[in-house]
């Protein structure tokens, strides 16, 4: 298992807008595959923020996860964020999703951030376990989330 930028391997870019759409679509059905798609390509830094990170067995790609300025629209207080966390059906459970989320973290010491944030609808017990905190449960975009936040290790 190897985690590179997606900077580096732009050519997943078609096939990640997929997966995410097939993932998130329900949270803004107004996104098109094709603004997903550049969405994506748009926020492919190598570090930093914006940065996207996949996960890949040989030449296949695996997962994700982003390192992002703001992900909630309803909370522009709050900054950076981990999202677009998402490992194919067959690889779960194999600790990727972890080592993914572990990259991300990296960029967000970086950052000088003290904080960062995600929101998830049903993997909140997984975050638990990495050290994330409830902060709040509401509805996004009529669904039921989990806001959650975790200490920047500096």
């Amino acid at each position: 298992m190897e985690i590179v930028p997606l900077a580096d391997k732009k050519a997943f870019i078609p096939e990640l807008a997929e997966l995410h759409h097939g993932e998130w679509s329900h949270l803004n059905p107004l996104l098109t595959l094709e603004k997903r798609a550049e969405a994506i390509a748009k926020a492919a830094g190598r570090e930093g923020v914006p940065s996207i990170f996949v996960a890949m067995s040989g030449d296949q790609l695996v997962g994700s996860a982003a390192l992002v300025q703001h992900d909630m629209d309803t909370r522009p207080d709050l900054s950076p964020w981990l999202a677009a966390v998402y490992v194919k059906e067959g690889f779960r459970h194999q600790g990727i999703a972890t080592e993914l989320i572990a990259r991300c973290e990296r960029e967000a010491v970086k950052s000088k951030a003290e904080s960062w944030y995600l929101y998830t609808e049903f993997a909140s017990r997984l975050y638990e376990k990495l050290g994330w905190r409830h902060m709040e449960r509401c509805e996004y975009r009529g669904v039921m989330v989990s806001v959650m936040c975790k200490q920047i290790a500096c």
